[in-house]
């Protein structure tokens, strides 16, 4: 009996204080290739694009994270929002729009629309346009 105690001792004395209280970490690592497709652009269709649709692969997400990288000549059409939404521009040149405003958006620049606007991007330039996308679920998704 008094070899368990020792041992049992022992053992706390190893883990960390608090340590046996915390959860285990939780996360998803999603790969780029195993969730990229080609497909039109959403919201009118309008030319060709790459879709990497990461947090699809993700279960009870909160949040959509994508990369679209729009090929020449492509656009996503104007559609109004819902949520907020953050456009960051990894790559290319484009026009972002939202109500009458057009501004020209290029790498390294983020364009925040705001939720009740009217909004698009079209990719400008010899090159595709590269983007991150990321907005809120109305809902916790249930895959």
């Amino acid at each position: 009996m008094r070899n368990r105690l020792i041992l049992l001792g022992a053992l706390a004395l190893a883990v960390p204080a608090g340590a046996q209280d915390k959860p285990a970490g939780r996360m998803t690592v999603i790969d780029g290739e195993s969730v990229r497709r080609d497909e039109p652009p959403p919201h009118g269709n309008i030319g060709m694009s790459t879709a990497y649709r990461y947090s699809d692969a993700v279960p009870g997400r909160a949040m959509e994270f994508r990369k679209r990288v729009l090929h020449v000549g492509a656009a996503i059409g104007a559609h109004k929002l819902a949520h907020d939404e953050v456009y960051y521009v990894l790559s290319g040149e484009g026009d972002a729009f939202s109500g009458d405003r057009i501004e020209p958006v290029k790498a390294g620049q983020a364009i925040y629309f705001f939720a009740g606007e009217t909004m698009g991007i079209k990719q400008k330039g010899a090159k595709p346009l590269a983007l991150i996308i990321s907005y809120p679920l109305a809902t916790r998704a249930k895959n």
